[in-house]
């Protein structure tokens, strides 16, 4: 018999709505495995500082292994997280339902008083993040078999979730950090506490902004225009990281105050791009890595119905093809410029924005956005100046 992550013994207290409120519950879980708190706590030596695997804004990551010996990630959602009971209950029945290789796999949850917390298989060589870009006393060496194989193995993955699951899936905050590398270093998204469904009928639409700095395709940060070529964008800049062995998310690129996609697209101009590349990697070859650089172009152009579909992306670095560079046109950047007194109170109050390739409206845009946030007046996405951002 499952283990009720609801906890019985209370539950049997509960009188009336609140049995028919547990009851709906019940079936949004589906057929999804419950654990009882006090498994969870057994499993990860009562959530052991020593057992901590991750960290992120909705909550902390351990390590844990079962009474049947499985080894497993479990992640407490923080108490601070706005999601709602019924949220949290359609997400995780949702997506513990998706199945992929380069997907990290839900195997199971508790909710049970104030807890909530996700259990998903255990990958054995933690992030991308740590291997590209943490400390190099790790022994992990990455050689360019394996960061092509992470490349197309994450496309993969996205292809699955924005073009085959349906109702598809935009995650929102596709980074490094939220890459993972099983034992033979095969890439698994993990972190789908940010994923919104796509219903095949709508092409776009207005969320809150989350996401990171670096990452952010210029249309969503700035309006908020959520799409899958938003996951695109971020994909591209990944790529970029993965082949230059530094951070997105750090400005200080080509000697200058540069974001790294802005400092690859300058090279890219000069015809210099070989310069990117992460001085570890060794026996590469340049034709292969310099399209897949190109690919990171393609994949972060600045309006986001240029870029292509993930499985288009999927077809670009799999098949040794001649990229049509003359259809290519320069990235989007959006850039904290927080420091910066004389951008305060601009939209999205510490944000400036650069986008090239788009038309003169987006002057008016930022200005009606800046009027908007003072009204909290909501501006209808048919609007005409969301149309050079919207996809179709």
């Amino acid at each position: 018999m499952g283990c009720n992550c609801f906890g019985g013994s209370r539950l049997e207290k509960k009188k009336g709505s609140a049995n028919s409120h547990h009851e709906i519950d019940e079936n949004l879980l589906g057929n999804i495995k419950h654990f009882s708190h006090k498994e969870l706590r057994l499993a990860t030596d009562n959530f052991h500082p020593s057992n901590k695997i991750g960290q992120g804004g909705f909550g902390t990551v351990y390590k844990g292994t079962l009474k049947s010996g499985i080894e497993v990630a479990v992640k407490t959602l923080s108490a601070q997280s706005k999601q709602g009971l019924r949220e949290f209950l359609t997400e995780i029945n949702t997506i513990s339902n998706v199945r992929h290789p380069n997907l990290v796999e839900l195997l199971g949850c508790c909710v049970q008083e104030s807890n909530r917390i996700l259990v998903y298989e255990y990958v054995e060589n933690n992030s991308l993040d740590r291997a590209l870009l943490g400390s190099k006393s790790r022994n992990i060496k990455l050689d360019w078999g394996k960061r092509s194989a992470i490349c197309l193995g994450t496309a993969r993955g996205l292809a699955f979730l924005h073009e085959e699951l349906i109702p598809h899936i935009v995650h929102r905050d596709i980074k490094a950090s939220n890459i993972l590398l099983d034992k033979d270093f095969n890439p698994k998204i993990g972190d789908f506490g940010l994923a919104k469904l796509f219903p095949d009928d709508i092409t776009h639409i207005s969320t809150r902004i989350a996401g990171t700095t670096g990452y952010l395709a210029p249309e969503y940060a700035l309006g908020g225009q959520l799409t899958m070529k938003a996951d695109v964008y971020s994909f591209g800049v990944l790529i970029l990281e993965i082949i230059s062995g530094r951070s997105s998310a750090k400005a200080n690129w080509g000697g200058m105050e540069k974001f790294l996609l802005e400092w690859a697209w300058e090279l890219y101009q000069e015809n210099r791009l070989l310069e990117l590349l992460d001085p570890e990697l060794e026996g590469y070859p340049e034709e292969e890595i310099i399209r897949y650089m190109k690919v990171a172009f393609f994949c972060s152009q600045a309006i986001a119905s240029r870029r292509p579909l993930m499985s288009q992306v999927v077809e670009m670095l799999s098949r040794n093809i001649r990229l049509n560079e003359k259809e290519l046109t320069a990235p989007g950047f959006f850039t904290d410029a927080g420091e910066s007194s004389s951008k305060k109170g601009s939209i999205m109050e510490s944000t400036s924005y650069q986008m090239s390739s788009v038309p003169e409206t987006i002057t008016q845009y930022i200005e009606v956005r800046r009027y908007l946030a003072t009204t909290n007046y909501q501006l209808p996405v048919t609007c005409p100046l969301f149309s050079f951002l919207r996809i179709y």
